[in-house]
């Protein structure tokens, strides 16, 4: 029965039932804290929130996949939620697409410097993203000359898009942006699943120096995985733009902690080679919760959030150090185990026939 459990169940997938699990009792502990807990404007102000969170997270989770790391993608956006604003207010205009392919090829462009710098530059990705991180923010405060782009500036499309609804249940909305967030969170988890690329984005992490002598682009895939980070935290820019309407220098800011945090959590290894974008989601899901929930709950200082973020990210790296590995080497163990004896049987068969013959 354990072997067949094993045969069906991954250690990431083990990981994602945990983060489930950890879900639904934090959600039943605060229900018992907090009045009125489990309210429908309660559930739709999270699963705004981490509709933008999870699309920063994506992008990240690809970037981590290869053994690097994107901490410019808060500052991204901000960029282009104010530049997007901004053009927005003196262009009224101007169509919901434009905006958003606008958003994400300022993203993608913000990314690319990060790729290039990384990929071919050769430089280690926390120190050019924690270059670009402050130089893109001071792009931001230098292109908004300290003024506010403000939501009464915006066209009618785009202060309605964040009440547009896809669908709602007892007074609790799907909303269109919650939508858009689901549609990156299972293209990208095909993508990642089903095609070459994302197979050589698992093998760059895993073994970079057996990726490069099978062959494969190691340079022009981590490229690549930057610029989409970057396209994809542009995509979360406009969507910041149209949730909060009022865009200032500090946009965005801590964003890439929350990402760097639900990507950790969510059970992508800081080393690379593993975890899934379903991962991430829940991470986002389960930080998002704990935030929300903390800000209502009034038995409890708002400096805990922060301490209760790192805890959680520090909790789950050790976890994946101690605990996942080991799952990781026992499932692999198992494996070998049953393909030798798969083998052993085959050859048992091989030889009994051949007797028979004779």
């Amino acid at each position: 029965m354990l072997s067949n459990f094993k045969s069906r169940v991954r250690p990431s997938q083990l990981r994602e039932i945990v983060l489930i699990v950890l879900i639904v009792l934090m959600m039943l502990f605060f229900s018992t804290q907090i009045e009125n807990y489990f309210s429908p404007r309660f559930f739709n102000r999270i699963s705004t929130s981490v509709a933008i969170i999870a699309i920063v997270a994506v992008g990240q989770t690809i970037v981590v996949l290869t053994r690097n790391i994107d901490l410019s993608v808060g500052s991204i956006v901000g960029f282009t939620a104010y530049y997007v604003g901004q053009t927005l207010a003196t262009n009224n205009d101007m169509s919901a697409i434009v905006a958003v392919l606008m958003a994400v090829g300022i993203g993608a462009l913000m990314g690319s410097v990060n790729g290039l710098l990384v990929a071919y530059g050769g430089v280690p990705s926390i120190i050019v993203t924690l270059g670009t991180l402050a130089i893109y923010r001071t792009l931001l405060v230098e292109v908004s000359n300290a003024q506010t782009v403000l939501s009464s500036d915006m066209p009618q499309w785009l202060i309605d898009l964040p009440r547009q609804n896809i669908f709602s249940l007892g007074g609790m909305d799907l909303r269109v942006m919650v939508g858009i967030a689901l549609l990156v969170v299972i293209f990208f988890g095909l993508l990642l699943r089903y095609t070459s690329f994302g197979r050589r984005l698992y093998a760059i992490g895993s073994n970079p120096e057996a990726a490069k002598i099978a062959g494969f682009r190691s340079q022009a895939i981590v490229f690549i995985a930057f610029v989409l980070s970057g396209a994809l935290a542009g995509l979360a820019g406009f969507m910041f733009l149209a949730r909060f309407g009022n865009i200032t220098v500090v946009a965005g800011l801590g964003m890439e902690l929350d990402s760097v945090a639900a990507v950790v959590v969510g059970g992508v290894s800081i080393n690379g080679g593993t975890g899934t974008v379903l991962g991430a989601l829940l991470g986002a899901i389960l930080i998002n919760v704990l935030e929300q929930s903390l800000i209502r709950w009034l038995s409890i200082s708002e400096f805990w959030r922060d301490f209760l973020l790192g805890f959680l990210i520090l909790l789950a790296v050790a976890s994946d150090q101690l605990i996942m590995n080991r799952l990781r080497d026992y499932w692999a163990r198992d494996t070998y185990q049953t393909a030798v004896e798969t083998a052993d049987a085959a050859v048992s068969i091989t030889q009994g026939n051949n007797n028979d013959v004779e």
